[in-house]
Order: structure tokens, then sequence, then C-alpha cells
């Protein structure tokens, strides 16, 4: 990590909804904040209860986001507004293609408020077979040393 990174408090909040249910997941964690030329990033570590941690990096770079997760998943998966992008997500249980339709990016940094934000709406199509409609929020504020 640079010799400035922040260390911020992060809650992200996914949503996914098909025809008929909802399913919501919710996770906080530590995890630190840096910023190099255009490009922010935020790191953190998911602890789930089954499985190895997940190490996450967010890159959010202008009309360009990259969520990258290593350890008990791996992916990396690209929002770009209004674009199809595809990969492949690597999981314990195989794996599985991935196509992300962004519809929406809104992000706030760290920079401009107290509390930064990322939201992204999309659409995500499994195996060519399951389209879900997701949206993820990202919050993260730096943490006191009170």
């Amino acid at each position: 990590m640079p010799s400035h990174a922040k260390d911020v408090q992060v809650q992200l909040v996914t949503e996914i909804q098909d025809e008929d249910r909802k399913e919501t997941m919710e996770i906080q964690e530590p995890g630190q904040f840096f910023t190099r030329g255009d490009t922010q990033v935020l790191t953190f570590t998911e602890h789930p209860e089954e499985g190895d941690p997940i190490s996450t990096m967010v890159t959010i770079k202008p009309a360009h986001v990259s969520i990258k997760r290593s350890g008990g998943v791996e992916m990396r998966q690209v929002f770009q507004e209004s674009l199809e992008t595809e990969n492949l997500y690597h999981h314990t249980y195989g794996d599985f293609h991935m196509k992300t339709f962004t519809e929406r990016v809104d992000f706030r940094s760290l920079e401009e408020s107290t509390q930064g934000r990322l939201h992204l709406r999309y659409t995500m199509t499994l195996n060519h077979e399951v389209t879900q409609a997701h949206r993820l929020t990202l919050t993260f504020e730096e943490e006191n040393d009170s």
C-alpha cells in the first residue's frame, strides 16, 4: 500500500433481483483508500463464513470501474456505463462465464466528502443463461483516530 493510504471503514451492499425474488448481501470490513493520479483505489478483505478470505481491490477511473477479487474466488469485473463486458468467475464450485452490462455508475470521492460512495447498477448474465439485475453500493469513510 502507498504511504498516503487512508484507513477506512467499508460497507458493501449488493442487491440481486430476478423475476420473483430479491437477495441482499451486506459486508463491513476495514480497508484502505488511496489516489494515484486520476485513479482512486479501495482495498479490503472479505471474511466469508465459509471459505477462504477474499481480497478485493476496487479501481475507479473516469468512466471506468474495475473490481478485482482474489483468494476464495478469482475474478475481475469491469464496469463502463452503457457497455457490456465479459469475464470468468473462478469459484471452488467451478468457473462461471459472466457478461455484465453497466447501466449506471455514480461515484463520490473521499476527497469531495467525508464519506466516499460508489453506486453501480448493472445486469449480469451467468453462463449465458440467467440474467439478473444488480445494484452494488460501496460506501467508505476514513477511520477516526479517536
